[in-house]
């Protein structure tokens, strides 16, 4: 069935015209790549025994959602807002090296979330189970390079707004932990200043979270 959502009144909306602008555009995404410190977050996510893959799935798709920019779409042709996205990610089959996508429910309680989503992962056999839906922000890790930029395939649908969030291998220096992150967005929706607060609040959740009981 899918999350619900609301149809915006584009004669209303302020950013009718910004949107309307991008909509057009021959690329209408953009992507940003930027480094987060997980020093405390790495430690207290070991400790609490979560998978660090899932809980940066929830870490990301949690602060995103507390967004609204990152929860407009296109549908049939109408700009939507959703009440809430789900969440989709990459998952490695490590006896074939060829990658899945599981699809799993946002849950707003982070254990419950990572073992659904470990559960989830481990259990699905088929590489793809269909098309994704609309109301996901899409996720991967690619954990085996420090990279300090990232680019996508392009289906060629302008109308696609999903995000994509990725991150890379964390690294220490001087006694701290970096990682890097990647976000790309539909400019129709999101502009750089959403980012910002993106990553402003992803800091703020690691930092929170590793000091948590």
């Amino acid at each position: 069935m899918g999350n619900q959502y609301q149809i915006i009144d584009l004669n209303t909306w302020e950013r009718a015209t910004h949107c309307n602008v991008f909509r057009d555009s021959v690329e209408p995404a953009f992507c940003v790549t930027f480094l987060a410190e997980i020093t405390p977050f790495k430690r207290a996510v070991k400790h609490k025994g979560l998978s660090f893959t899932m809980a940066m799935v929830y870490a990301v798709c949690k602060c995103a959602n507390e967004i609204e920019a990152f929860r407009y779409r296109f549908v049939d042709g109408q700009v939507v807002l959703f009440d809430q996205i789900d969440t989709a990610f990459t998952y490695l089959n490590e006896e074939t090296g060829l990658f899945k996508v599981v699809n799993v429910p946002f849950l707003w309680d982070m254990q419950h979330y990572c073992e659904l989503a470990l559960k989830t992962a481990q259990e699905q056999k088929a590489y793809f189970t269909g098309p994704l839906g609309n109301d996901v922000f899409q996720c991967s890790a690619m954990p085996w390079v420090t990279y300090t930029h990232i680019s996508h395939t392009n289906s060629g649908r302008k109308d696609n707004a999903t995000p994509l969030f990725d991150w890379g291998k964390y690294y220490e220096q001087d006694g701290r932990w970096w990682i890097p992150l990647s976000v790309q967005a539909h400019h129709s929706f999101v502009d750089g200043i959403h980012i910002g607060t993106f990553a402003e609040k992803l800091q703020g959740f690691f930092d929170q979270f590793a000091s948590e009981p």
